[in-house]
């Protein structure tokens, strides 16, 4: 990371322990964020071809919870799953040993891709008092405002996993091709965010451990969505919308929370598919607020 993180100030404050853990065979890194005391502990889950650090920005305005926070099997620090393909029952049948194993009984949160593993795993029994679901996946992907340009992923993942091994690979860790996308989901016209912004995909969407991996979590980040999980989860929900999301319409986030037993609809202006990133303080005060105790 070569560029200054506005929340750098906030994260410094707060103590983080980096710690690894045995799960279904391979080993999970994971960081530890806040005070060991906290009256409240959040699970979260990054996004697709994300790891750990997309969510610091939430981490920093909650500086009283303690957040456990992994990366993905084959993503960041974590190694792949041995003899599995990294599809949707995979990354629930993580999630859910993860959970058992570091955060029991954890509110879970899951962003973006992080937000279909978490649905799923919730409904599937994955136990939890709460479930948070940050930019959700509400609808297909291949169906959204910018279908063409998800189509043109898929090619684009296809040609990597294809193509001979050394020429696959530089084709999916392309510095260019990583701005392109992250072009396309930053809304801020704040000039030094969206430096940050695109320095924080530089520096992280590249890493991960090959592209059968990188392939395998696509496919599946676009063969399923929240939808197929929400009927099925009984826990109290909170769902924090853009209203500017390319991937998934703020039209079908509506629609979305109607298929859940017990949900609360956060919308948040002016910003896309990177509320992580671009305005995390009315995401972390909606949280704050949804996991507060009952009066």
């Amino acid at each position: 990371m070569t560029v200054p993180s506005p929340y750098a100030e906030q994260l410094a404050a707060i103590p983080v322990q980096r710690r690894e853990v045995q799960v279904l065979g391979g080993t999970s890194a994971y960081w530890v964020y806040g005070p060991a005391d906290a009256a409240t502990t959040i699970l979260a889950v990054h996004g697709f071809r994300g790891e750990h650090h997309g969510l610091e920005p939430i981490v920093a305005q909650l500086p009283d919870v303690r957040f456990i926070s992994p990366d993905l099997p084959g993503f960041g620090e974590s190694a792949p799953l041995p003899d599995r393909v990294h599809d949707l029952d995979a990354y629930v049948d993580w999630l859910t040993a993860f959970a058992a194993a570091v955060a029991p009984g954890a509110p879970v949160l899951g962003h973006s891709f992080g937000s279909i593993v978490a649905a799923a795993a919730v409904a599937h029994a994955l136990p939890t008092p709460r479930l948070i679901l940050v930019n959700p996946i509400g609808a297909p992907a291949l169906s959204g405002p910018r279908g063409v340009f998800t189509r043109l992923a898929v090619f684009y993942y296809w040609a990597g996993a294809k193509l001979p091994a050394r020429l696959g690979e530089a084709l999916l860790r392309n510095r260019l091709i990583v701005r392109v996308m992250s072009l396309a989901m930053v809304k801020t016209k704040d000039a030094a965010l969206r430096r940050f912004v695109h320095d924080q995909h530089d520096t992280y969407f590249s890493r991960f451990a090959d592209r059968d991996v990188l392939h395998d979590a696509f496919v599946t980040s676009v063969s399923h969505d929240v939808r197929e999980s929400a009927a099925e989860i009984a826990v109290p929900t909170l769902l924090i919308a853009a209203q500017r999301d390319d991937i998934t319409p703020i039209e079908k986030e509506r629609e979305l929370a109607t298929l859940f037993s017990a949900v609360e609809l956060v919308e948040i202006p002016d910003v896309g598919h990177l509320i992580h990133y671009e305005t995390p303080q009315p995401a972390a005060a909606a949280i704050r607020r949804f996991l507060a105790p009952a009066p």
